[in-house]
């Protein structure tokens, strides 16, 4: 084989390598679109909370209604809409939370950095909110905590321990100081001010369901009545936010970022992995 024969192969296998790169590894962000603005100011409604159930798969949810008795009769009784929500390639929770508030597929150079930081600033609903709070894994709602107008509570990172026993108190922590923050806004006058602001997102990551599956198997005792905290808190949370601002003016939003294998993984494509139940109310 000639020298020119061989550089000519290099070459062209060079091109076909970078070609791959350069059509699959781009941004999907498109900058320097100007924001529109929002003329009317009658809103469906003031303030939105977003929960989600960390790993909770679409069929799980289904099969075992009587373990999310509250949940359910919002979606039988017709008060709300309900339906299945389908995750996106790779299905971790990074990717699926930045999909969720940002609407957007995450960006690839997000994997250089173990989809833990913001390699590029993106647009999400925190950056137009009037204020924000989250509660949850330090992993997830540290992502959105970095705007002036947006507070994060996150316990340590050292409490999700895919060996414990049973994960659902990571789930009890977020439901608990949820409550203990609402109850400071009565007697904190700035604080409640902000809290009666329009536009206001407030976002609730329950990472129990996730870590018992990893830990125990989706199918596990474990997992499932994990489910049942959930709809539990839910039902508390949802109590608590009428009592404090009764007004009948909030919307709300239960979801999962992904769903999980029957061995306890996710990150690919698989039904179970990107099916995910979808109920919203007001």
């Amino acid at each position: 084989m000639s020298w020119g024969i061989l550089i000519a192969s290099i070459t062209v296998h060079l091109i076909l390598i970078y070609s791959i790169f350069d059509v699959y590894y781009t941004s999907p962000l498109v900058h320097g679109i100007p924001p529109q603005s929002i003329n009317s100011q009658d809103f469906p409604a003031k303030r939105v909370f977003v929960i989600s159930a960390d790993g909770l798969r679409y069929d799980t949810f289904n099969k075992y209604p009587e373990m999310s008795p509250y949940l359910h009769s919002i979606m039988n009784n017709r008060k709300g809409i309900y339906g299945l929500s389908r995750s996106h390639v790779p299905t971790e929770s990074r990717p699926g939370h930045v999909a969720i508030f940002a609407g957007i597929t995450e960006d690839i150079s997000a994997v250089a950095k173990g989809w833990k930081k913001n390699p590029v600033q993106f647009d999400s609903v925190f950056n137009l909110s009037s204020n924000s709070w989250m509660w949850g894994s330090p992993d997830i709602v540290n992502l959105f905590d970095d705007l002036p107008n947006a507070v994060s509570y996150s316990y340590s990172a050292d409490e999700e321990d895919f060996a414990a026993a049973d994960a659902s108190n990571l789930d009890k922590w977020v439901f608990d100081k949820f409550e203990d923050f609402m109850a400071s806004a009565k007697t904190n006058e700035e604080l409640k001010a902000k809290l009666n602001k329009p536009k206001s997102v407030f976002f609730l990551h329950l990472l129990g369901i996730d870590t018992n599956g990893h830990g125990n198997k989706p199918r596990s005792t474990q997992y499932i009545q994990n489910i049942k905290v959930v709809d539990e808190g839910v039902e508390k949370v949802q109590k608590i936010v009428d009592d404090f601002f009764q007004d009948q003016n909030t919307a709300w939003l239960f979801t999962s970022d992904h769903g999980m294998t029957d061995w306890g993984s996710h990150g690919a494509g698989s039904d179970d992995e990107v099916l995910t139940p979808f109920v919203a109310w007001d």
